[in-house]
């Protein structure tokens, strides 16, 4: 039989100096997630900047703006500038889970009418100075006719080019579905997001949704699979880590497990990576953040414990074998879910 291999003993850095995050407890058959996020190191930008990465999912209500939230304040608390673009028209919800709705005074439309500049309509988070939002259009607002993939595409050359310096990285995220507003957010980007859930309807539309990603150009395609509930996978009532990744062949940014703080950070208008103490689905998007970074990825691998041999069978050597979905980065491998 092969034994369970054990999560590493890991010494953490703190991301908040006045606190102190404990190490996590090692992995037992009882445990359903771990997360490790600490390293004592500053992650290496990976890449030409400015890095413009397009989030999208196909399916509407998986977590894209979400992770746009938590995944772009991630790599502002890294020291990394970010701009943010909201290039869902009329249906604007990032600024709402940023707690910026009452500063939004100008949109890009503005911009493109000649009414107000481009640093105008940046709008500056006060917690991290490093981080913008910039947002298409107010909420219930139609786009001029004119607007499209190349308007985009100059917004974000402007960006590039602007006097105070380009930034890092530039993250648009995309409205729902594959229709016109798919296909502007998508054309000046060069890396891919893909948010999913573990259901087939989300899984049919994340498949979709990356061959037209393809057929536009965009190769580096990376998947974060959203709302993971360990309680169904054990039941087999939910597709796991693996199961996933193998159905649509991608590689894996993040696994972000389902987390009531998230509702309560949404309606708050403070993005959950923010919280003190941090949650496991913080921790997730900042680990998600940092792989973007290096433009690294994870691999969901089979991890198989030694049977427990009790009861009646026993007698006759069966046990039931559990299997846990662990996660590889580089040659450590971090057990996150436990499948029976």
């Amino acid at each position: 039989m092969l034994s369970l291999i054990p999560s590493p003993t890991i010494q953490f850095k703190p991301l908040f100096p006045s606190k102190t995050i404990k190490p996590l407890k090692p992995f037992s058959s009882k445990s359903s997630i771990q997360s490790v996020l600490q390293w004592n190191r500053k992650p290496e930008l990976a890449g030409e900047t400015p890095r413009v990465v397009v989030i999208t999912s196909g399916k509407g209500g998986v977590g894209k703006t979400t992770t746009t939230a938590n995944v772009g304040l991630s790599l502002a608390r890294l020291g990394f500038s970010v701009v943010a673009i909201d290039a869902d028209v009329g249906l604007r919800n990032l600024d709402l889970l940023l707690g910026l709705e009452n500063r939004v005074n100008y949109t890009v439309v503005e911009v493109l009418n000649g009414d107000c500049r481009l640093d105008q309509a940046l709008v500056r988070d006060k917690r991290w100075s490093n981080f913008e939002l910039l947002c298409i259009s107010k909420p219930r607002s139609k786009l001029p006719l004119g607007f499209g993939g190349k308007a985009l595409t100059w917004v974000v050359e402007a960006l590039k080019s602007r006097q105070e310096g380009s930034p890092d990285f530039i993250l648009i995220d995309c409205p729902a579905g594959i229709d016109a507003g798919f296909i502007t957010a998508i054309t000046p980007a060069n890396e891919a997001v893909l948010v999913t859930t573990p259901d087939i309807t989300s899984l049919r539309d994340a498949d979709r949704v990356t061959g037209l990603l393809e057929c536009d150009g965009i190769r580096d395609i990376k998947m974060v699979v959203n709302r993971v509930r360990t309680d169904m996978i054990k039941g087999e009532d939910m597709m796991s880590v693996l199961d996933i990744q193998e159905m649509l062949g991608l590689a894996l940014l993040g696994v972000i497990p389902e987390d009531s703080e998230v509702i309560r950070s949404t309606n708050r208008g403070y993005p959950l990576v923010l919280n003190k103490p941090p949650t496991l689905a913080g921790l997730a998007f900042e680990q998600a953040a940092w792989r973007l970074v290096e433009q690294d990825s994870m691999k969901a691998v089979m991890v198989e414990e030694e049977p427990k041999r009790r009861g009646f069978f026993s007698f006759f050597g069966l046990g039931v074998l559990a299997v846990t979905v662990g996660l590889e980065v580089g040659s450590v491998v971090f057990p996150i879910l436990l499948i029976r």
